[in-house]
């Protein structure tokens, strides 16, 4: 091998490792850094030991209700159906943030590519969006369950409620969808730290140096927009079945028709009253601080997720005696 050919060899291998080091600083530089909760960094490790709890209660609370609706055949009814999908939900909702969360806890500051923080926002705001859509049909089950109860069956067929779970998740993905390409258009020349615990949409459109009012109006507008109109028809269904509560004769009747409605009502406002007030506080609240917003912020990600199961198995006479029965099983072999 004479000396030209070597030289040239060593171009090529010189040429193939300048090559790599710049796709590797090139996607360096293209990630972004997830902080956690500005101001508790030392608390970190603290913090991470309720919320691993919570989220390993959320997983198996989630999990013990899907077992139970999917094996029960007294749990094949729509309200269950509908219960399954909130508890599904839930998982995703929780199992999009909480991991990395944790890993920014225990090993600090973590980067995240833009793909990979596409795709957890994407996952957060659609289940956020799906949870009131999902609601939505809880009440309106409960609104047929009361106010028709001769024709309850044949509203709520199979057939419906698979047109309504595929119609509000397709709604879903419809809403939430744009918020991705309404972001890849921007370009990010400035800084690429996120001081959050995970990607929300506002939160990286803020860091582009663009103007980024269409995110704001449109990541703003049309998803409160959306759930307020669930809220409406939440608070018609539940007015409808206030009416025709009251108007049974017996307080026994009275009583066993609220009950079956009680759990949900639980859910309902575990699920909006903090939604609404982290909207609010996030686009009028200027002199909440940065630290108590991040931290409800992630509070609600894994409380509601945790409690939903618990209520449901509280409050829900079949599914707590489901409970009761499993673990008695398991206590006795």
């Amino acid at each position: 091998m004479g000396p030209l050919s070597v030289i040239k060899r060593n171009e090529v291998v010189i040429h193939n490792i300048t090559q790599m080091n710049l796709e590797n600083t090139m996607q360096s530089e293209s990630d972004f850094t997830l902080l956690g909760i500005p101001g508790l960094g030392q608390y970190h490790v603290w913090i991470s030991i309720p919320f691993c709890f919570i989220y390993l209660a959320a997983i198996v609370g989630n999990s013990i209700l899907l077992y139970l609706i999917a094996v029960e055949h007294s749990l094949h009814a729509p309200m269950f159906f509908f219960l399954s999908m909130l508890a599904m939900t839930d998982l995703i909702l929780s199992t999009t943030c909480v991991p990395k969360t944790l890993t920014i806890f225990w090993l600090g500051p973590q980067k995240i590519s833009f793909p990979g923080c596409l795709t957890q926002l994407f996952f957060l705001h659609c289940s956020f969006v799906l949870d009131s859509a999902i609601l939505m049909a809880m009440a309106f089950d409960r609104y047929v369950a009361i106010c028709s109860p001769l024709r309850y069956t044949t509203i709520l067929t199979p057939r419906t409620i698979i047109k309504i779970a595929v119609g509000i998740s397709f709604r879903s993905f419809c809403i939430i969808l744009p918020v991705v390409f309404l972001l890849t258009r921007l370009p990010f020349c400035r800084t690429r730290i996120i001081p959050h615990t995970y990607c929300e949409h506002i939160g990286v459109a803020r860091l582009a140096c663009a103007d980024i009012s269409v995110n704001i109006w449109y990541g703003f507008g049309v998803p409160i927009m959306t759930v307020i109109s669930d809220v409406i028809l939440i608070a018609v269904s539940y007015s409808l079945i206030l009416r025709a509560v009251f108007r049974l004769p017996s307080r026994d009747a009275r009583h066993k028709a609220l009950g079956t409605c009680g759990s949900h009502v639980c859910v309902i406002l575990m699920f909006y009253t903090p939604a609404f007030f982290s909207i609010l506080a996030h686009r009028f609240g200027h002199n909440v601080s940065r630290t108590f917003h991040i931290l409800f912020a992630n509070l609600y990600i894994v409380i509601p997720p945790a409690l939903n199961p618990i209520v449901y198995g509280v409050k829900t006479k079949q599914i707590r005696d489901k409970v009761i029965l499993l673990f008695s099983t398991k206590a006795t072999e």
